[in-house]
């Protein structure tokens, strides 16, 4: 289960693929991840970890609460 916190970006993409998300795929400045009509897009791979304030915005586009998020 993910705390809800500070995350890799490789980790991000594992936990949003066990949410039914497909991808990533490339697309303009950054790739994204689908889930039937729905698109995200994540962030571009850097050396430091995904934040909280980030990770927020991720899962509210994500349509993903954090109750569910933790729970993965």
């Amino acid at each position: 289960m993910p705390p809800f916190g500070p995350i890799k970006r490789k980790d991000l993409i594992i936990y949003l693929k066990q949410c039914d998300f497909d991808g990533p795929f490339a697309g303009g400045k950054h790739q994204f991840m689908t889930r039937n009509d729905l698109t995200i897009h994540i962030p571009n791979p850097h050396q430091a970890d995904i934040g909280r304030d980030l990770l927020t915005r991720i899962l509210r586009q994500a349509h993903i609460e954090k109750s569910v998020w933790e729970e993965l």
